[in-house]
């Protein structure tokens, strides 16, 4: 275990920040990388989703920023909004160390206005996803020629979901002195390539081997496409898990089984990309905060998923690439806790089974899905509820002002009030179950920093 204060080119200011974000020894892929990336090298790395990648290029951006410089100094590219958003809110709080680090987000889904209002005065990092970027930059509204450290996270999503052109675009803006980083979950050969064509001697750090896999146990369940519904809700009936993702191949299929799940009282959302960006940002702050027990998702839409304890992990069909199955179950067992990992089975499916014990070099381990089909169902219910409040940080609304407003006027014990999220119009808030329509009414006659905030509960 190393200690981030052994980083002696970190200054004192940011070793205290990490301290008081509770990072105190670097993970093994922060250990391996971040040495080279202070030094201003260019790195590759092959690190799982929750091995604190965000937080090994994060660190680097932030030591070759100038905050005096009201230029854009850094860009970071992600796959998706999800994913730049969680990106862009780690590295506010590494941001923390200096004064005056405006770090912007530009995606799709957004107005294009607004983000052209707050290019007006440049942010000196920018976090967004490639045809956003591009666009910006073919209006001119971004400027790229003082980037010093360019970021690629998830790049083989990107690969994967067509960005090849777009980064290729991009990269004709950036300077070629610039140092760049490379971050992908997976190594197939279009990842060595685009590294060979864009980056300069490169250091490759690999800490993600498949004999490194966490503590997770993981079951099989042969099952037809008609006993997997049923197999599903006795598992979910069973085992009660306080958060789990069930992932599906297609957007139709999320649909379906949200609401089937939800037809037997198990408490469930689908997320995929045929939402309307708000919907999606909605579903994930729901999940994230508690107010949703069952996530079915799509392995696009997933991208970016930060939740720090996720007990289980279903694949209600297994993936086509071994890698990704890889991927999907590393979502739960972070940060050293175990997890747990199911996966149905289809005879039809069989043949990616066998490529998958071929990669993890194991036996998988099977179980009879007549017992699952057997267990009575139970309900699955959420233990919060989500309140929607008009204002957001454009109005200037912190989580303190929240928090406030309901312990306050409102008058509800701080022991029923759960994540606050701040989103640039509206804040969540999640409230236990049996006191969120009495918190609904009492911030109705409530005003937060002079406004009525008016509240509306997400269903």
């Amino acid at each position: 275990m190393t200690a981030f204060s052994t980083l002696t080119s970190l200054p004192a200011s940011q070793i205290a920040n990490l301290t008081e974000l509770g990072y105190l020894a670097m993970t093994p892929v922060q250990a391996a990388s971040l040495p080279a990336i202070l030094a201003g090298r260019d790195v590759r790395a092959q690190a799982k989703t929750g091995s604190g990648k965000t937080a090994a290029f994060g660190l680097g951006v932030m030591h070759r920023i100038d905050p005096t410089r009201f230029v854009t100094q850094s860009l970071v590219l992600c796959p998706t909004r999800e994913l730049a958003d969680q990106v862009a809110k780690e590295l506010r709080r590494l941001a923390r160390f200096a004064a005056n680090i405006k770090i912007l987000t530009l995606c799709g889904g957004q107005p294009m206005g607004a983000q052209r209002d707050s290019l007006v005065h440049p942010p000196h990092i920018v976090v967004g996803t490639p045809g956003r970027i591009l666009d910006h930059l073919k209006r001119e509204t971004l400027q790229l020629e003082q980037v010093a450290t360019l970021v690629l996270d998830e790049a083989d999503r990107m690969l994967e979901m067509g960005f090849r052109d777009d980064i290729d675009a991009i990269l004709a803006y950036c300077p070629p002195s610039r140092q760049t980083l490379l971050f992908s979950a997976t190594w197939p050969q279009g990842i060595a390539q685009i590294s060979q064509r864009i980056q300069r001697d490169p250091l490759s750090v690999e800490t993600d081997e498949v004999s490194d896999l966490p503590a997770i146990e993981q079951t099989f369940y042969e099952a037809s496409a008609r006993e997997k519904l049923p197999a599903l809700i006795g598992l979910l009936s069973e085992q009660q898990p306080a958060s789990c993702v069930v992932f599906c191949n297609t957007k139709r299929e999320c649909d379906d089984i949200a609401h089937a799940l939800e037809s037997s009282q198990i408490s469930a959302l689908a997320l995929h990309g045929d939402l309307e960006q708000r919907d999606r940002d909605r579903v994930l702050i729901r999940f994230a905060n508690g107010s949703c027990r069952v996530l079915v998702a799509t392995d696009v839409a997933a991208r970016g998923l930060d939740i720090k304890s996720l007990a289980m992990v279903v694949n209600y069909q297994l993936s086509f690439d071994p890698e990704v199955h890889v991927h999907r179950i590393g979502r739960t067992a972070r940060a050293g806790e175990e997890g747990s990992a199911v996966s149905f089975v289809a005879p039809d499916e069989m043949i990616r089974a066998h490529a998958l014990e071929d990669y993890l070099q194991q036996k998988l381990n099977w179980k009879s899905v007549a017992a699952l089909k057997s267990v009575t169902p139970r309900p699955l219910q959420a233990d919060m509820a989500t309140l929607s409040l008009e204002g957001g940080r454009k109005a200037k609304i912190r989580p303190g002002d929240i928090l406030g407003a309901l312990t306050g006027e409102a008058g509800l014990s701080s022991e029923l009030i759960g994540k606050i999220d701040i989103a640039p119009t509206h804040a969540y808030v999640a409230i236990r179950q049996a006191s969120a329509r009495h918190a609904m009414k009492q911030l109705q006659q409530v005003k937060i920093k002079g406004k009525s905030c008016r509240p509306m509960l997400l269903k």
